[in-house]
């Protein structure tokens, strides 16, 4: 193994190539009179692209003369950041991969041999495998931590750290990146500096690729000597935070509540977000009702709630988050300001209202029958009088003398 540095330590960026020189052997397996051996020359080379390694290798020595045949080669190799083995098959004598280089780097590969004298049946031969452990350098305990991304709105990323356990005085942190469309990688376009030093870097958006591995690297330097180096490798799509949802609105329905609110603000489109709206409900016995829902439907921007009879104010806010369509992964937005009933226009259940209606019927009814007895009583009265008038002056037109008659008409 030969490694060679072609920067200081602080750019992230070597060389790292891993010669092996096969031995002169003859391999177990046979096919067509010839061994079936493992590809020769194996090199691993690192051309400081962040842990985007390329592997090559040469046709075996014993398939060198072998004609009317097809050779392919399975490569396997293990990926750290998800914990499993993948595998290709290629008939290339070379392949790229993303490795984590703070971890072993382990390469599995051998040959796949395919002929008539076969019965046009593949034959594998025996698989050898590779292994580079790296060796840690740099001041013990300086790596960084807490290292995360987070994409606002798909308009910037902003990465921050926070320093290791070990922080040499004077130190100085370093961010590098690389992506495919990159011909080599650079320093961070903006850092975010706080009191105490460098905690992180910004991104503009056109900076950035997605649906891409994006490698990143974080080191530093320290007049105890170089820190210890920390590389990470995202897909920028899977940390995006949206905006905070701020147009809400809260209407009555008939025996419920309707939220409509508008996508937020910034560049993720609308179908790709999902919500979660969450709603608060007093009830009159004091107590606090909540419920989450989650909405996934991309056409969706409303959502209606049932209410009890025993509900009184009901508040709801609500978040988002890029859906499974549009990415493998994402970071739900802060959570908008509560949007709360109105108090004069609290909901009434259907039986108080139509008791209250019946109640109010029973009451125009009275008034309006003791409006009429009233008025029968009052007629009848005057009737009466009327009657009591018309005999008094019949009396006095016989007692009095006719000149004063008329007195009395």
């Amino acid at each position: 193994m030969l490694l060679l540095n072609k920067f200081p330590t602080w750019l992230c960026a070597f060389t790292l190539v891993l010669l092996t020189q096969d031995p002169v052997s003859t391999s177990e397996v046979t096919a067509c009179g010839v061994a079936v051996d493992p590809p020769a020359n194996i090199e691993i080379t690192d051309p400081g692209l962040l842990g985007y390694l390329s592997i090559h290798w040469t046709r075996p020595a014993s398939l060198q003369n072998l004609s009317g045949c097809t050779v392919r080669y399975q490569l396997r190799y293990y990926d750290t950041y998800e914990e499993r083995w993948r595998s290709v098959r290629t008939v290339k004598l070379t392949y790229s991969a993303q490795f984590d280089l703070e971890k072993p780097v382990k390469v599995k590969i051998l040959t796949v041999l395919k002929c008539a004298c076969t019965n046009e049946t593949e034959v594998q031969g025996q698989e050898r495998e590779w292994v580079h452990a790296p060796e840690p350098t740099g001041v013990a305990g300086s790596r960084i931590r807490d290292f995360q991304c987070v994409f606002y709105g798909k308009e910037y990323m902003e990465c921050t750290w926070k320093p290791g356990p070990v922080q040499p005085p004077n130190s100085q942190h370093y961010l590098y990146y690389w992506h495919r469309e990159m011909d080599e990688t650079k320093e961070c376009p903006e850092y975010i500096v706080l009191p105490e030093g460098r905690r992180g870097c910004r991104f503009p958006r056109e900076l950035l690729l997605e649906f891409s591995k994006f490698n990143l690297c974080v080191n530093g330097s320290s007049p105890a000597g170089s820190l210890r180096t920390a590389y990470f490798s995202i897909e920028v799509q899977n940390h995006v935070k949206p905006a905070v949802v701020s147009t809400m609105d809260v209407s009555e329905t008939d025996g419920g509540l309707k939220l409509d609110w508008s996508p937020p603000s910034g560049q993720v489109p609308e179908h790709c977000l999902e919500y979660e709206v969450e709603s608060s409900t007093a009830m009159e016995n004091g107590k606090e009702k909540q419920e989450r829902v989650v909405i996934q439907n991309l056409a969706d921007t409303s959502y209606g709630l049932l209410r009890g009879v025993e509900s009184q104010t009901t508040c709801f806010r609500i978040r988002s988050k890029v859906n499974m369509y549009c990415a493998d992964g994402g970071i739900w937005s802060d959570w908008s300001q509560k949007k709360c009933t109105d108090k004069e226009t609290q909901y009434i259940p259907a039986w108080k209202y139509l008791t209250l209606v019946g109640l109010v019927v029973i009451g125009i009814g009275i008034l309006c029958l003791s409006l009429w007895i009233l008025q029968k009583i009052c007629i009848k009265k005057i009737i009466k009088k009327d009657a009591l008038y018309t005999l008094y002056k019949e009396k006095v037109n016989k007692t009095m003398p006719t000149i004063l008659s008329p007195i009395f008409k």
